[in-house]
């Protein structure tokens, strides 16, 4: 119920939020978006981004300017952990956890010489599917409903956007939970202490391609300047 309010009071900050910017922008462009991740979760002692995933969505751009723009996205966006088989033995010391969201970022970003995108903001994930194996086993505990992972997820984004090739472009992303996604009971890989209540992060780098849709050809090319004779 909490969360259903919090998505419905978001919707509602970012239809009059796009409503507001969008009367005063010059025009709007469409993306589709597709790539990968390479995650990993602070705190649950599994180090390194061994965990792949998927990033699948599309996004809408509002323009002020050559310089300047706002874009809002829609994704579904895969995240986790991953440990691989260390041991040949029934208690392996593997691990996996799946994390997938529905995620709207929102971002703020300055383009310069029409080449390279630069941008910053914040985005909402919904967490949806979830599973969690050590030992190459389920662990039944870790439910969608039940736990111990929260439903929202919080983030940082920083992004960093390149021309390919007329409206391809290459987008590379960081993204780093603001809040805890979980306080769990952890191991310390190296004392073997128990910590209670570890909190945990999620850890994204991501590498994916858009496709800009209503590029005006202005943003392709400078505009050739006369020649004083």
């Amino acid at each position: 119920m909490r969360s259903t309010l919090i998505l419905r009071r978001l919707s509602i900050l970012l239809f009059l939020l796009f409503v507001g910017i969008g009367s005063r922008a010059q025009y709007i462009r469409g993306a589709l978006i597709a790539g990968g991740n390479k995650t990993q979760v602070d705190g649950d002692e599994v180090f390194g981004y061994h965990k792949t995933g998927l990033q699948l969505g599309a996004a809408a751009i509002i323009q002020f300017n050559k310089k300047w723009s706002i874009s809002l996205e829609n994704i579904y966006n895969q995240k986790g952990s991953r440990e691989g088989v260390r041991f040949a033995d029934s208690l392996d010391g593997s691990y996996k956890l799946h994390l997938n969201y529905v995620e709207v970022p929102l971002l703020l970003e300055y383009t310069d010489r029409d080449r390279i995108t630069v941008g910053a903001g914040f985005s909402w994930g919904r967490l949806v599917k979830v599973d969690e194996y050590k030992n190459s086993f389920v662990v039944n505990s870790t439910t969608l409903l039940g736990g111990p992972y929260k439903r929202d997820d919080w983030n940082v984004l920083v992004d960093l956007r390149f021309h390919l090739y007329k409206s391809l472009k290459l987008n590379l992303r960081y993204a780093y939970s603001i809040v805890p996604i979980a306080r769990r009971d952890v191991q310390d890989s190296k004392t073997g202490k128990l910590n209670y209540g570890e909190s945990q992060y999620n850890n994204l780098i991501n590498l994916r391609l858009m496709y800009i849709f209503n590029e005006p050809p202005r943003l392709e090319t400078e505009p050739r300047q006369p020649q004083n004779e």
